[in-house]
């Protein structure tokens, strides 16, 4: 979007519009490797003395930086010699954080300081009048101390502070921020967002961008979860450690409730409430010491509040989990689902994934390389901080209702994800609430295709009760419905289409920890003396069983399919594979049986065939459990037709017919009766 057809100079235009807020996001990565002071404080001072573009002063200003940091940060292990130096020397300048509180027995107010390690130290109201940040959490500044000893006041700090400059946003005029807004085209404010994060948006492609703007939204938006899973290095967890001081990154991932949520014994609430953004770091390694630990984690996830003994606590923290795949996506997706980083404990809980608002998906954000991040003009750290955090006061929930409904598959969940990641990005994008239907609509899209990649990992987890995935949004003018789809769904099928060898067969069935499985079956005939030979089963006793009961009923009933069929000059060769990595499924006899009769006959079966059911030594059929939920695995695996035992017929009502219209059901009596289906003769 250009600004009337005239491409105007997005620097300039920053300094324009936010002179002293800004900084040179190059000179910061340069100044850090030298001095470790947060980078907003670092920010801070670059935008006091460099927030221009002409080489000479910038040079001048990163002189003045320099020699402010060298000469007056103080260190913490240098701290005995710089209370020395005030001392001898009756007055001298200091950088460091100043926290204030209220002394009421002595009607003063006393400041402590963060390196320095002095506290007790009294400081003139006027300042904390004009600098309110000083009672909440503290600010970084520069202070002219001064030293002077009474003998009289013993217990009175001989340190006093004559002279106190905030090198932090001390306040914040979010005025500001809507009228630069005004002054910039949504392009080039989303490009400044960009560069606020460090990363050039130049190099980046349309769709990185809004993942760059979405793991914003978690500091913009209460109690917002939100999950990004994708490659190591493309810089998942900095924002949260880095651009805000409000956020705090858990690493590790070991906690316990009271340091999260509340201490019983203290009667002190965690890092919920404390911090505007709690994020994991490496969500494979999260482990609660508190058996109870997930459970109030998802209680907190789902409504914002939580029980500890007879309180109810409420916080605003928004949750992100962050982490590394190691596998493709692709063969995520065929073996197993997106959540599969998480620890056991967590990837088996639909419940807890299911409060997630946002899936990110790392693996489309490139890895950091030297031409992504910026050499220009961006927010200084702590002033869009601030920023983010007075957005957090005001809310768009409601306001995608203006133009749109939701779809039918939303359940209430759904519905609270979208309008949350809706709010977010309106506030980051339009924060004076100046935008269109078009906005509105652009947005809503990339909101719903992120809840639906959590929507479409839960079936996968959870079955039919998570079968509505089929998002949309209807035009409240036009009436109009519009589906939105995920990238990675729907690609690499786990049953390719066109025919397959004779012998190899597709069967689905419950794995010995119930999950529903899919398996491929390879069936090869070699001269021999009627030997029958396993590979792929290892120790499953039950499967091996299985298989065996296929070959008995074989050796005795071949001859039912066809008379050429010899098993006393052959040997048959048999190997599975667990295509989804959940263990073996004891459901194997009536495919295995197919797949020995088509490797006899030299005969494939039909194509994208899938089998259900299984049977006993003398060939009853058995009925097949979960029957829904196994025609949803045949689906999601690429099925096109299912072979199904005829005693399942009365099952086909708890089927939705969204689901049914995708497969074409092939009945079979007995086992003979399923080897000729399978294998198209009539």
């Amino acid at each position: 979007m250009e600004e009337q057809g005239v491409e105007f100079d997005l620097d300039k235009k920053v300094n324009k519009y936010f002179l002293g807020r800004t900084v040179r996001k190059d000179l910061t990565k340069s100044m850090k490797q030298g001095f470790n002071v947060p980078v907003y404080v670092l920010e801070y001072l670059l935008g006091m003395y460099c927030a221009t573009d002409d080489k000479d002063t910038i040079e001048l200003g990163i002189e003045r930086v320099k020699s402010i940091l060298s000469d007056n940060y103080v260190r913490p292990d240098e701290a005995e010699k710089i209370k020395s130096k005030i001392r001898e020397l009756g007055q001298y300048s200091v950088i460091d954080k100043i926290t204030v509180k209220l002394n009421e027995k002595k009607d003063i107010y006393e400041a402590e300081f963060s390196n320095l390690g002095l506290n007790g130290v009294p400081i003139s109201p006027h300042y904390v009048k004009e600098y309110d940040k000083l009672l909440q959490g503290g600010i970084w500044c520069i202070l002219k101390m001064d030293y002077y000893f009474d003998e009289e006041a013993k217990n009175m700090s001989p340190f006093s502070i004559s002279n106190l400059k905030p090198i932090q946003m001390p306040n914040m005029d979010i005025e500001e921020i809507f009228e630069g807004r005004k002054g910039l085209s949504k392009k080039e404010w989303i490009d400044l967002l960009i560069r606020s994060t460090g990363m050039e948006p130049t190099q980046l492609e349309e769709n990185v961008k809004w993942h760059i703007l979405l793991r914003l939204v978690p500091l913009v938006e209460n109690n917002y979860n939100m999950c990004e899973l994708g490659p190591r290095g493309t810089g998942k967890s900095h924002i949260y450690k880095e651009l805000s001081p409000n956020s705090i990154l858990v690493s590790g991932g070991q906690s316990t409730v009271a340091n999260l949520f509340y201490n019983m014994s203290t009667r002190k609430v965690g890092l919920v409430g404390m911090w505007d953004t709690v994020a994991f770091d490496e969500v494979a390694g999260i482990r609660f010491k508190d058996k109870d630990g997930i459970q109030i984690m998802k209680d907190y996830m789902a409504s914002g509040s939580f029980a500890r003994g007879k309180e109810e606590k409420n916080a605003s923290a928004s949750m992100v989990f962050v982490g590394n795949i190691n596998q493709s996506v692709d063969t995520l997706i065929k073996t197993s689902h997106l959540f599969a980083p998480f620890p056991e404990e967590m990837s088996s809980d639909s419940a807890f994934f299911d409060r997630i608002h946002f899936y990110l998906p790392g693996w489309e954000i490139p890895k950091m390389r030297p031409e992504l991040l910026t050499d220009k003009y961006g927010f200084i750290s702590d002033y869009i901080s601030e920023f983010f955090r007075e957005m957090r006061k005001r809310t768009f929930t409601d306001t995608l209702d203006k133009y749109f409904k939701l779809g039918n598959n939303l359940n209430q969940r759904d519905v609270i994800a979208v309008k949350k990641t809706v709010s977010g990005l309106i506030k980051l994008i339009y924060p004076n609430g100046e935008f269109n239907k078009e906005d509105i609509e652009e947005i809503l899209k990339y909101a719903l295709v992120g809840r639906r990649r959590v929507k479409e990992q839960l079936k996968k987890i959870g079955g039919m009760e998570f079968y509505d995935v089929n998002f949309s949004y209807i035009d409240r003018e036009t009436m109009q419905e519009e589906y939105v789809s995920v990238p990675e769904q729907g690609g690499g099928k786990l049953i390719p289409e066109g025919l397959g060898k004779p012998g190899h067969i597709y069967t689905v069935g419950h794995s010995n920890n119930g999950m529903i499985g899919v398996y491929k079956i390879e069936n090869q005939v070699v001269s021999g003396c009627g030997k029958f030979e396993k590979s792929g089963v290892g120790s499953d006793r039950e499967a091996k069983e299985s298989l065996d009961t296929a070959f008995r009923y074989f050796t005795a009933n071949s001859k039912g399919v066809s008379a050429s069929i010899s098993i006393k000059t052959k040997d048959y060769l048999m190997h599975i594979s667990d295509l989804q990595g959940i263990g073996l499924t004891a459901e194997l006899a009536v495919a295995q049986f197919i797949g020995l009769c088509s490797a006899s006959l030299e005969r494939a079966v039909q194509e994208s065939l899938i089998v259900l059911g299984n049977m006993n030594y003398g060939g009853t059929l058995m009925k097949v459990a979960e029957f829904a939920n196994c025609i949803q695995v045949c689906v999601d695996a690429g099925a096109k037709k299912v072979l199904i035992p005829a005693g399942s017929i009365t099952d086909f009502q708890t089927v939705p017919a969204e689901l049914l219209i995708k497969i074409q059901p092939i009945f079979y009596s007995d086992p003979i009766d399923a080897v000729f289906k399978a294998l198209g003769v009539n």
